[in-house]
């Protein structure tokens, strides 16, 4: 659907029909580097759509829609981001066409203001995990709605991210947020800790409220985060964190008793209980974060045939089929569709970012190098990064290859003592040189 002569994008209801909420057209919304839903930025290989999925969940109809979209107005190339999203690249000239399909299949804002600031990570297993404390799912909606519908939270930078935690033993808890909430019990009651500028699994709470104060804490933070940032100060990192906590008018509980456990490894891939009876869900990687539309649809089927119609993204750039009762046909499914579905597979391991055959910042082809890596049985997590941004990896991998020149890369290894990446080990290594590094390590060492 073009825009209208005002420079208008009707949103459609899809079982009506009915315009409502007009959106403004891209070209209307403010600048940033960030591709959105209804702003798509420029790379090499064609614009990208950035598709911001509500605790990454997703319908089956939807899931289509994006395939759909994809082939008919991009290069047919989906990526499953670090933020349990989806993006579309390599789209041509018909984006105003691209954008009105994914609104009809409402999986846009309910205002172009709300697009940039839909940031908010639940668990891939709200509501479905054994060890979680609540059902995250509400409380996320309601944030989600103000964050939308409250036009000074349009100010927040497109960066600025929320986690809501409810301690599932499924959890990403090592991207940084610019305010985290986790669930923690104390004398029988479901409180929420909460952090500033960090995440549960690596830094301590500031404090924590009742569990029924979590929206309006988060109201409150948001409020004074605007009230004292200066136009550059765009994240939380950059305000002094005792100056926001001595300004906020909440009474604060102390974090007594708060320890977050340690997610589970590896429970992003493979079929494991949920917390209702008979049903079990089936976590996958899309290799190195890449789809094409033959897998979401079919990904999108066996949701549909198994489950409950729906299917999660995950922040490991996979996906998760919940309240599924035959796994085992679901697992044959997503291996013939191409999915990983395995943390034996070496590839199910590793991440890279676009590359060069993509991002005019890449110094070396990521996704060929890391297909070639991954034959050489490098034996460990590895993030293969273009350039020191690190799109790919929101979190500190156990080893990341940074790129200096095409098919040549500097290798570091994670140590908690050591910013960024973590200790240089070694120089400008060809793959084959870094696969033989990772190989003799891994026999050697086991610790991270």
């Amino acid at each position: 659907m073009p825009p209208d002569k005002a420079g208008i994008i009707p949103r459609l209801y899809p079982s009506t029909g009915s315009p409502v909420n007009p959106t403004p057209a891209v070209n209307t919304l403010r600048p940033s580097a960030c591709p959105g839903l209804l702003r798509i930025v420029q790379a090499l290989d064609g614009g990208i759509c950035r598709i911001k999925l509500a605790g990454g969940s997703i319908t089956a109809a939807q899931a289509i829609a994006v395939a759909d979209a994809a082939q008919a107005y991009a290069g047919g190339v989906i990526e499953a981001t670090n933020r349990a999203n989806l993006q579309i690249r390599g789209i041509g000239t018909e984006q105003d066409a691209l954008i009105a399909l994914l609104l009809a299949a409402d999986l846009g804002p309910n205002n172009a203001g709300g697009d940039d600031v839909r940031n908010l990570m639940l668990s891939p297993s709200a509501g479905i995990d054994p060890q979680m404390l609540f059902d995250t799912r509400p409380l996320a909606e309601q944030i989600l709605a103000t964050l939308q519908n409250h036009p000074r939270f349009h100010e927040l930078s497109a960066k600025f991210a929320v986690q809501l935690d409810g301690c599932e033993a499924l959890a990403m808890l090592e991207h940084h947020h610019d305010v985290w909430l986790s669930a923690f019990e104390r004398d029988g009651e479901t409180l929420l800790a909460f952090g500033l500028a960090g995440c549960p699994g690596l830094d301590a709470p500031c404090a924590a409220v009742p569990l029924e104060q979590g929206h309006a804490l988060v109201v409150a933070v948001l409020e004074l985060f605007l009230d004292l940032a200066t136009p550059t100060q765009t994240r939380m990192r950059h305000l002094a964190v005792d100056n926001l906590l001595s300004r906020l008018n909440l009474p604060l509980l102390p974090v007594d008793g708060f320890k977050r456990p340690v997610s589970g490894a590896g429970l992003h891939l493979g079929t494991y209980p949920q917390r209702q009876k008979d049903l079990f869900y089936v976590g996958a990687v899309a290799p190195l974060g890449r789809l094409d539309s033959t897998m979401l649809k079919g990904v999108a089927q066996l949701a549909s045939a198994f489950g409950d119609g729906t299917l999660r993204f995950t922040p490991w750039q996979g996906v998760l089929l919940p309240n599924v009762k035959k796994p085992a046909a679901v697992t044959e499914g997503l291996q013939r569709l191409g999915f990983l579905c395995s943390v034996d597979q070496p590839l199910a391991r590793l991440i890279a970012c676009t590359g060069s055959s993509g991002c005019g910042k890449g110094l070396a082809d990521t996704k060929a190098d890391a297909l070639q890596l991954a034959a050489l049985q490098p034996g460990t997590e590895v993030h293969l990064s273009g350039c020191p941004r690190s799109c790919a990896a929101a979190h500190t991998a156990p080893v990341t290859l940074l790129a200096v020149s095409p098919g040549h890369y500097d290798v570091y290894f994670r140590e908690a003592a050591e910013p960024g990446f973590g200790r240089l080990h070694a120089r400008t290594l060809s793959i084959e040189a870094a696969g033989a590094l990772l190989r003799a390590r891994s026999r050697s060492n086991t610790d991270d």
